[in-house]
């Protein structure tokens, strides 16, 4: 058993803890708070831009376009090459969040014959690199920092390599919250646009969502158009999907510290109680020898 300093100095170890991991807490909570908020403050724009896109098609259904069919010249639309853009985090202590994604990740590129993969987040990168999975691109300073010029960089990337025929078809591979408590990695197709996404399937908070009944005239074109309202389109999904990405981690972070948290107080209390009964001991025994050297000292005196 511990003697009573090592028990000691235990307990101040895991104090010493117990201040780091109520830190990450309140630090990771403040940032999940202002990640919410900048999302809240963008999305208007984009939900306007996927109505505008949503009405282009339900006026013009027949209409064909690089960004929502595969390749003009393959009717088929039978997807040859993927890409596959990867999030995950800079940094760990954030439980299962980076060792989801990234399992899911490794899974379809597996699947995938000489895929394009482009991650965003250093623990992605690294795992790549030991699992000697090729990149095409490693984008810095974006997990710990999503923003729009950022989300524009990416998606002008991805988009350039589409549009030069390198790639078939681009997925996203990142990270929502189900509920409240629940995170659920996903896997979305960037490009090409799905039609019924923005015709059969439309989102609710949709600005403008209803059809309007009135004739429009294009100039130059609705083709023209959509190659200039798509690419933003893109941009906004990219960002919002960082900026969800980033808020999972950051709670991923804050349940993985209450853990964290709840364990060394339950540490403590056994500590504690571990502690009292070594001191207790302790003191019992220097009793005892007291009380044993006093008779050893009165039977002497009794003996003389």
């Amino acid at each position: 058993m511990a003697n009573a300093i090592e028990i000691k100095n235990r307990i101040k170890s895991i104090n010493d803890t117990m201040k780091i991991t109520k830190a990450m807490y309140m630090i990771s909570s403040n940032k999940l708070q202002k990640a919410k908020s900048n999302r809240q403050a963008t999305e208007p724009f984009f939900y306007g831009v996927q109505a505008q896109i949503s009405r282009l098609l339900r006026h013009f259904p027949d209409i064909r376009h690089i960004y929502f069919d595969n390749r003009e010249k393959d009717m088929q639309e039978v997807v040859k090459k993927k890409g596959f853009l990867v999030v995950t985090a800079d940094k760990g202590l954030a439980g299962a969040y980076n060792h989801n994604v990234l399992k899911t990740a490794e899974k379809l590129i597996k699947e995938a014959e000489d895929p394009y993969v482009y991650v965003i987040g250093q623990l992605g990168y690294h795992f790549f690199l030991g699992k000697d999975i090729p990149l095409k691109e490693e984008f810095l300073y974006t997990a710990q920092n999503p923003t729009m010029h950022r989300a524009r960089v990416i998606s002008d990337r991805i988009i350039e390599d589409y549009l030069e025929e390198k790639l078939d078809a681009v997925y996203m591979v990142y990270t929502r919250m189900a509920n409240a408590m629940e995170e659920e990695v996903v896997v979305e197709q960037l490009l090409p646009l799905k039609r019924q996404k923005y015709t059969g399937e439309l989102n609710p908070e949709l600005i403008m969502q209803d059809s309007v009944q009135e004739e429009f005239e294009f100039l130059p074109s609705p083709e023209v158009l959509l190659e200039h309202i798509v690419p933003s389109g893109i941009t906004g999904y990219i960002y919002g999907a960082l900026i969800e990405s980033y808020s999972c981690e950051q709670n991923a972070r804050m349940t993985a510290m209450k853990a964290a948290t709840d364990n060394a107080t339950k540490m403590l209390h056994d500590l504690s109680i571990q502690y009292n009964r070594v001191r207790q001991a302790s003191i019992t025994q220097e009793i005892n020898e007291v009380v044993g050297g006093a008779k050893a000292l009165k039977r002497k005196k009794s003996q003389k």
